[in-house]
């Protein structure tokens, strides 16, 4: 027993320290600028007591709420299979709601919302983090400011291209990285609050609100920069899966969130005895001997911080191609142990692509700050509608309840929404656009992809009725299997069709495959395959996966052999269906997102590639469809 614990505390330490790796590295980096900013924002208030320590317990209390509160206390609770991330969160939410497409609808559509702003966030997090890191050379050594832009690009374009080795080698440095970045967070912040100790007197909320109530309309716009110091909160839940719940509390409860709290206390410390330190307050902290040490620390800090949301963009990725809102890409598996080590090059160059046109355009952590924080309040927004909703439906807590944990979580987040739309013209325009773009990409390909199936569905025949009318052997029956992917039992593939019409043969035994992605991230072995005979000859398979396993046709078959269908792949063919999509005027959708589909469809990667089907046994027959 005495063994077991001990190894259970260990596991749960592992996975504490894995954590402060990959989880903390957004909200971590975020003393680089966030205070800095908090003052830029506000407009010339001048650095008083009580304006310092209002900010201060303006910070200390968003960080309480938002993180410690609603998403480590309340939004965490909302695990699918131990799985979390907005994804996540949406598929609970429409396993609540399956009886009312109406309210589906809402529900996807504010979900992938919510998914299409994290790419937005994907761009600017690695960008703010690296060139305010990066940014300290200038506190260093004020020579060496015309090469802040080159080094932030190269330093950018080297994690980039290390993308495609994995995470697996790089994620074993993480959390000794993290620890150590905390440690000194903290320790600086120490060595500066012993300069006007009473700045520990934040943590009481009346600052706060006698700031509010003397400035109003500034703290309004402080908001907007306070909103800095939350940004990674969507991360936690996120990554909830890879480590649990406990270790990411663990972690957040005794180390992430005191050495944030001291720092930014340090901060404001140093600001009261030396205002000239606003210029860069977080670098200021540190001894001369100790700033490029602590630029370079800093800068390894933000590529961590980088790398983990690069890591949840994939992530995000591919659970949308799984349940059918993205077209298939060319997903690369980067270990044979974790399969959430995933990489794919088209999203990873496009990312590249953007962010170093972001560092090019703003060309400083403040001008970028303006660009960040709106797509982390929507997103926040997002996330507590759909829990509100777990909350309700699923938890059955009585609608008070949820009315008393919606409505304050819902005012603050409407509150940093309101002061980060203030700065949409300055730079809050990008991660909208960003997510506009996904979000019509995403729905776009959804409601194309209904539009073709039906279209396809008119232009076949029932599959019983098939069955029944080419009984009496009138077909030419050849001898092998062949595997027919399809997207229904019910109907007869195309492929199918036009095999019969062009070669006029039938295997001996056919075989109709489909495929579903369930609303769990995976699915229990015992629950992955249905097998049933429909005649003599014909078979239908049904293969289960949740949103975050990969397909894997071949093995798939193999598994069949516990149900009586033993396959030799020697002598199994594989039939796809390639569709020909063409833009009219038929109704279904405009004609710009037609287009836009075709696109999309002509340049997802190959279904044999996607499923794992080995090329050299398949047969590809085309078709033309109008949608």
């Amino acid at each position: 027993m005495q063994a077991t614990d001990h190894g259970h505390k260990s596991s749960t330490l592992a996975l504490t320290f894995g954590a402060l790796g990959v989880v903390f590295g957004d909200i971590g980096t975020s003393p680089l600028y966030a205070l800095k900013e908090c003052f830029h924002a506000s407009h010339g208030i001048p650095l008083t007591p009580d304006n310092v320590l209002g900010i201060l317990s303006l910070i200390f209390w968003s960080i309480t709420i938002i993180v410690s509160l609603k998403y480590i206390a309340f939004i965490m609770r909302a695990d699918n299979n131990g799985e979390g991330g907005i994804m996540a969160l949406l598929a609970l939410t429409l396993r609540s709601e399956h009886r009312h497409p109406h309210r589906r609808a809402v529900l996807v559509m504010i979900g992938l919302f919510g998914a299409a702003l994290f790419f937005g966030d994907g761009i600017i997090t690695p960008a703010i983090s690296v060139l305010s890191a990066v940014e300290g050379l200038k506190i260093a050594t004020p020579m060496l400011n015309p090469y802040v832009l080159p080094i932030t690009i190269a330093v950018l374009t080297f994690l980039f291209m290390m993308q495609r080795r994995g995470t697996g080698s790089m994620g074993k440095l993480f959390g000794p990285i993290m620890v150590l970045w905390f440690v000194v967070l903290a320790g600086l912040g120490v060595m500066n609050i012993g300069r006007y100790p009473q700045v520990l007197q934040a943590v009481n909320p009346l600052w706060a609100i006698e700031f509010v109530a003397e400035h109003r309309f500034i703290a309004f716009i402080t908001l907007g920069a306070v909103v800095l110091t939350i940004t990674g909160g969507e991360a936690l839940y996120a990554d909830m899966g890879h480590f649990g719940r406990r270790p990411i509390r663990l972690a957040w409860f005794y180390m992430v969130f005191p050495a944030l709290l001291l720092n930014y206390c340090g901060q404001g410390a140093l600001l009261l005895t030396d205002p000239s330190a606003i210029e860069n307050p977080f670098y200021r902290l540190a001894p001369d001997w100790a700033l490029f040490p602590l630029v370079i620390l800093a800068t390894v800090a933000a590529v961590v911080a980088s790398q983990a949301v690069i890591s949840g963009v994939f992530s995000i990725a591919r659970q949308a191609v799984q349940l059918g809102y993205l077209p298939r890409f060319d997903i690369q598996h980067t270990s044979t142990k974790e399969i959430g080590q995933i990489y794919i090059p088209a999203i990873n160059w496009a990312l590249l692509a953007c962010i170093i046109l972001l560092v090019l355009s703003f060309k400083s952590s403040s001008n970028l700050a303006s660009a960040y924080g709106i797509a982390v309040t929507l997103t926040m927004i997002c996330d507590t509608v759909l829990a509100v909703i777990v909350a309700r439906k699923l938890w059955q807590w009585h609608p008070a309840a949820a009315a008393a944990v919606a409505v304050p979580f819902l005012i603050v987040d409407f509150a940093f929404f309101g002061a980060t739309s203030l700065k949409i013209l300055q730079g809050g325009w990008f991660p909208l656009m960003i997510g506009l773009i996904v979000f019509t990409v995403m729905s776009t390909w959804k409601r194309g992809r209904i539009l073709l199936f039906d279209r396809l569905k008119n232009e076949t025949m029932p599959l019983n009725l098939f069955i029944n009318s080419i009984g009496g052997g009138s077909i030419t029956t050849v001898p092998g299997t062949a595997v027919f992917m399809t997207g229904s039992h019910q109907y007869v593939p195309h492929a199918m069709l036009h095999n019969m019409k062009h070669n006029k043969i039938l295997h001996e035994r056919n075989v109709l495959l489909t495929l579903f992605t369930r609303d769990i991230p995976f699915v229990d072995e015992a629950e992955r395959i249905v097998v049933s005979q429909v005649s003599h000859n014909f078979y239908l398979i049904t293969g289960y996966y949740g949103f975050k396993e990969q397909p894997d046709v071949p093995l798939l078959l193999a598994d069949c052999a516990s149900q009586g269908l033993v396959f030799d792949m020697m002598d199994t063919s594989f039939f796809l269906s390639r569709e020909r999509i063409i833009a009219s005027e038929v109704p279904g959708m405009a004609l710009w997102r037609e287009k836009l589909f075709v696109g999309m469809s002509r340049n997802a990667a190959a279904a044999t590639d996607f499923f794992q089907i080995p090329t050299n046994r398949v047969v590809e027959l085309g078709t033309q469809v109008e949608i």
